[in-house]
Order: structure tokens, then sequence, then C-alpha cells
């Protein structure tokens, strides 16, 4: 394949895939890590917005608690856990799959993340955390 054919293949790829966080943005997580495991209840309005963007575009959960390094909890890894709340909640038919570093997307979904326009603003958004 050449270099103009991947490319085109990647970004048709990114195009169509949403990626979104789950701790904070899916799962409350109101504990922070705790004990490692899925804990709390959904985001408020987490389940209708998974299912509206499943319609448009592939939807990517990412997490730390997907990390394949990451200890076992009750013989279960942090993808499991994860795939298990989702059933629970009524929210695994809207991913396609859980991932521990951030998929190429679109855009990305992040309650810790900040939007750069410019290094000035940036690093103000930052000294304010």
């Amino acid at each position: 394949m050449d270099k103009e054919k991947f490319i085109e293949m990647i970004n048709h790829m990114e195009s169509k895939v949403v990626a979104v966080d789950f701790d904070g943005v899916i799962h409350k997580s109101s504990l922070g890590f705790h004990d490692g495991t899925v804990y709390d209840d959904p985001v408020p309005g987490a389940k209708e917005a998974l299912e509206a963007l499943s319609e448009y575009y592939e939807v990517v959960i990412y997490s730390c608690k997907a990390n394949p390094d990451r200890p076992h909890i009750k013989g279960r890894s942090g993808t499991e856990i994860i795939w298990d709340w989702l059933e629970k909640e009524g929210m695994s038919r809207y991913v396609s799959r859980v991932c521990f570093k951030k998929p190429n997307a679109i855009c990305y979904v992040d309650d810790k993340g900040i939007r750069f326009n410019n290094w000035e603003q940036a690093l103000q958004e930052i000294s304010e955390l």
C-alpha cells in the first residue's frame, strides 16, 4: 500500500470514531480510584449519549483501568470489569471496544481534558487547576 492510500485509510477510520473516557464521563467515579473496581452509578445522561453517538460513530472507551499491566481484581482485568459494568447498566451495545490508550479518533470526550487553542491559554487553564 502506498503512503497516500495509507493516510487516506487512517483518516477515514479516524472520522468514524468518537473516543470517550470512562471514569468521570460514563462512570461517576465519585470516590476516585478507591479499590480499583467500577463501583458507582453512571453519570446522568451517559447511556443516552452513548446511544446517540453509536448511531453515527464507532464509540471507543478508553480508561487507565484497562492497562494490561494493572493487577487483576478478583481475577478480572480492568477491561473485563468495565465490560461487566457496561452490560449491567445496559450500555455495552453502544460501545465497540474498551482500550487503555487513547485511540485514533475524530474527537475525545474527557473530564480532565483542556482544549488546546494556544500555549498561553493552555498554561493559564492548567495553573487554575
